[in-house]
């Protein structure tokens, strides 16, 4: 199936933009607030679980919607996830991922707006992710 590639990048540029202006105005660009949340080692900040409390509320009648549609607004295809089993690959992964966002204080979405603002930090945590997403396909080819 075709689609419009300018609608279609339209759309996920402005998508992308209130994601990451998002991000900066909830603090969550910020390292040290994530940090703050999840090292018990500093004086806990609550700041994320609000953020994610409020994406979880925006997100849910989205996928709740989307999961009734056979194509997207655009008439692209729709991919949510079919499997709903937690097997030993999601829970390595989630683990994975949680540490690298502990010890970082990113995870992708925030890294990128880091990077693009040419944060050190962010450039060497892109660098990093590009690194393990390469290692991993090499891995599973």
């Amino acid at each position: 199936m075709k689609h419009n590639n300018i609608g279609f990048a339209l759309v996920s540029g402005l998508a992308g933009l209130i994601f990451g202006v998002g991000l900066v105005v909830s603090g969550m660009a910020n390292p040290a607030k994530v940090i703050g949340f999840l090292d018990i080692s500093v004086p806990w900040d609550p700041t994320l679980a609000f953020v994610m409390g409020g994406a979880i509320a925006v997100a849910l009648p989205g996928f709740y919607w989307a999961k009734r549609l056979n194509k997207s607004l655009l008439g692209m295809p729709m991919n949510l996830p079919a499997s709903t089993q937690i097997d030993r690959k999601l829970l390595m992964g989630a683990a994975l991922f949680g540490a690298g966002w502990g010890i970082g204080g990113f995870c992708p979405g925030p890294a990128v707006v880091a990077a693009a603002s040419l944060l050190p930090d962010g450039l060497i945590f892109i660098a990093a992710m590009l690194v393990g997403m390469f290692a991993f396909s090499v891995r599973t080819r």
